[in-house]
């Protein structure tokens, strides 16, 4: 059975889960976690510090032998805030690879709390209720909304509980009027997006990472409550974050459930939850120990198996995703998803002659409903337009290097082709260079057969004959231009696959 391990490089500590795929679902076999405060010298001068790197090396080299012990076949490693706001992460970036061999992933506030999203819909049974998550961290708290399993909003706030006691909390205890100034900076984060919150009405709220899990085990001896109880009202709330604030560190630790590295943090954190619960009207909160960690083994799990759960969740993200994308800039959606079906109808049809992997059928349909982006922005240079839109907007389910992908094959639905002179064919790895030119033609092709957005051409079948693939065309009558605007890809199609390409109305 496959193994997956997911590293997760926070601004106040590093974790690691190793899980095994039986059946379809995950079987954790491997944990392990380790605070390092990686970003607590970033909060206060945007760099990360030499002796916080090397404890977080030394970790990452510890995790990278566990791998090997339990025979991972895939590692995912990510890094959130720390990586995304210091000045000096490459050089972090290059020790790490130097040492273990791992390349980072860094990413947005916003793909962190999708993939946390992933992760808690994946292992729990809520994707028929609607319901608000949190995810706070060292540097950031991650709010989404999810309705019947779906991300409608997302918000990234700079409420980590290592940002916010480095900015706020200077002394132990807290100072009254540093308390009240966190407060009031809180208050002021968390109602910039109560607006949209209370849009929804959400009839669970979940919260996960350390700081909710410290709480809940707090509210558990407060209340004389089962261990198993994840429960957190907001009065019990606000009352441990008011008692925390007048204690020490070391009274802090003593505390259930908090312990003497999370006492160091834990008042900043449980103020942002009180904060959240008053102004949002939560009368609780419910701990949930899954997490960023569980929506990136998800991934890959969904990456590696079209029949799982996860992958519908997956499949259901980015259709949102590009839906989304779509609409805000007035895409032709009834022409784009055409050209999508007809995309997948070529791919599946000259599957022995293009060649590509089957991943790309995924990556070519994305390309055709978001190739049309860039004349949003402007006629003139609408592919170049398109490239940048696609590579640098939020899409969710899909990483960096996919993004690129998908629009590197869209940058090319003009009259040029791919070079190895272009920046945007250069910042490809080798691989899906070399894969380029296929996808292109295909969606070109599509593309083709709706020339007239008329919807005409409904079914397209390929027939080999020797040095020849002629597409069978069927659909409603009178056709020509599109027959004609395909068959000005002849060229193309021979380059790329060698063999001429014929089209006819069946």
């Amino acid at each position: 059975m496959p193994v997956f391990a997911a590293v997760d490089i926070g601004a106040n500590s590093v974790r690691l889960k190793i899980a095994e795929l039986i059946r379809r679902k995950f079987k954790v076999i491997h944990e392990d976690r380790e605070v390092t405060r990686l970003g607590e010298s970033v909060f206060r001068n945007n760099v990360l510090a030499p002796d916080a790197m090397a404890h977080t090396v030394k970790v990452l080299t510890r995790f990278y032998r566990a791998t090997q012990k339990f025979r991972v076949e895939q590692v995912r490693v990510v890094s959130t805030s720390p990586l995304r706001d210091s000045k000096n992460s490459r050089a972090f970036l290059e020790w790490v690879k130097s040492a273990v061999g791992w390349k980072i992933d860094i990413i947005s506030g916003l793909e962190e709390g999708r993939l946390i999203h992933l992760g808690v819909l994946s292992n729990a049974r809520i994707d028929n209720r609607d319901v608000l998550m949190f995810d706070l961290g060292g540097g950031s708290c991650e709010v989404t909304i999810s309705e019947k399993g779906h991300i409608r909003e997302m918000f990234s706030l700079p409420l980590g509980a290592v940002r916010l006691t480095q900015e706020f909390l200077l002394h132990d205890p807290a100072k009254t009027k540093e308390v009240a100034r966190m407060r009031e900076y809180i208050a002021e984060q968390v109602n910039r997006i109560a607006p949209a919150i209370r849009r929804y009405r959400v009839d669970l709220a979940i919260a996960t990472s350390g700081t909710a899990a410290a709480l809940a085990g707090a509210a558990r001896a407060l209340q004389a409550r089962s261990k198993y109880s994840y429960t957190v009202s907001r009065k019990i709330a606000t009352k441990l974050a008011h008692e925390l604030a007048e204690k020490s560190v070391q009274e802090r630790a003593q505390f259930p459930g908090i312990g003497p590295r999370r006492s160091e943090i834990i008042v900043a954190g449980a103020f942002v939850f009180a904060e959240m619960m008053a102004h949002y009207g939560l009368p609780s909160f419910q701990y949930s120990p899954l997490g960023l960690r569980d929506g990136l083994l998800a991934q890959m799990a969904a990456d590696a198996d079209i029949g799982t759960r996860q992958h519908r969740q997956l499949e259901a993200e980015r259709e949102d995703a590009l839906n989304s994308l779509c609409k805000r800039y007035s895409v032709d959606i009834r022409h784009a998803t055409h050209v999508r079906d007809l995309s997948q109808q070529l791919f599946k049809a000259l599957k022995g002659i293009h060649g590509l992997p089957t991943e790309y059928t995924e990556w070519i349909a994305a390309a055709a409903m978001l190739h049309e982006l860039g004349s949003y922005v402007n006629r003139n240079g609408r592919h170049r337009h398109t490239y940048y839109l696609i590579a640098n907007s939020e899409l969710f389910g899909f990483s960096l290097e996919q993004r690129h992908i998908i629009a590197s094959i869209s940058r090319y639905m003009g009259k040029s082709r791919p070079s190895e002179r272009d920046r945007e064919v250069r910042n490809l790895r080798p691989s899906a260079r070399e894969f380029l030119d296929r996808a292109v033609v295909l969606l070109r092709i599509a593309r083709a057969l709706n020339q007239g957005r008329r919807g005409i051409v409904q079914k397209v079948r390929a027939r080999e004959s020797g040095a020849e693939v002629t597409l069978e065309l069927r659909g409603k009558p009178g056709m020509d231009l599109e027959v004609w605007t395909a068959e000005k890809e002849r060229g193309y199609f021979r380059d790329v696959v060698g063999r001429d390409l014929l089209v006819r109305a069946a």
